[in-house]
């Protein structure tokens, strides 16, 4: 089962001290991460004002000082449309990395997802499909790129759980329908996360957790790094 660690996501340091902005910064929780039983890295990469970016000098700095610390461990990026909303523009970014990451999430509800989805796959960069909802998954599934990701994201966001598993059972219904074999990630966010950490267990899917899905342990304690919610995740899927 792989736990992945997503060290940072939109949040700042005004809502955790710890969340990591500065390629340095990622690198040293990237590292802890995988040392508490993380299996791949999600980072957000910002510039150097702190501001998400898909500039290609931007992803090389965190890149190159995440893999000094993590050697052999995948590392993924966010592409999220808000980083640069004009397609054209985001494209022509994604086409200049130099240093590309191991793979890539791509929201399939963004205009332009698969246009994206493909440009990375041309790149030879892994493409996590994320999914939301019924209607992102049928964009999915109706694409030419379901079969060539390398996961699918399952990223459910409604704020309570009754409400979250009717969304993940829609989603598992039209995987199922086609018969889709790849791999699926499940997590949630806040109030779900740690719950949908243990349905993923339960449902023998991988998951994900860290500073951009949570800031607080099982417990309800704020976490002092991504290691604790790792190391938390962990002992879950141990004990399951």
């Amino acid at each position: 089962m792989l736990i992945k660690a997503a060290i940072n996501g939109m949040r700042t340091r005004a809502e955790h001290p710890l969340i990591p902005i500065t390629p340095n910064q990622q690198a040293m929780e990237a590292k802890a991460a995988v040392e508490a039983g993380a299996g791949a890295i999600h980072v957000h990469i910002c510039d150097r004002d702190g501001q998400e970016s898909l500039k290609p000098d931007d992803i090389a700095r965190s890149l190159e000082a995440i893999r000094s610390s993590c050697p052999d461990v995948p590392i993924g990026i966010s592409t999220g449309a808000w980083i640069v909303p004009d397609l054209k523009k985001r494209l022509s970014l994604i086409k200049s990395w130099e240093k590309p990451p191991d793979f890539a999430s791509v929201n399939m509800y963004e205009e332009g997802a698969v246009q994206v989805a493909k440009l990375l796959l041309d790149r030879g960069v892994g493409v996590e499909a994320g999914i939301c909802n019924g209607q992102d998954v049928e964009i999915f599934v109706g694409s030419d790129i379901a079969n060539k990701c390398l996961r699918v994201l399952i990223e459910l966001a409604e704020e309570n759980m009754p409400a979250a598993l009717t969304t993940l059972e829609l989603i598992e219904a039209v995987l199922n329908r086609v018969k889709l074999k790849l791999p699926r990630l499940l997590h949630g966010e806040n109030v779900t996360a740690w719950e949908l950490v243990k349905v993923a267990v339960a449902r023998g899917y991988d998951t994900r957790i860290g500073f951009e899905d949570v800031l607080t342990l099982p417990d309800g304690t704020y976490a002092d790094g991504n290691a604790s919610l790792i190391a938390a995740a962990c002992q879950i899927a141990a004990v399951a």
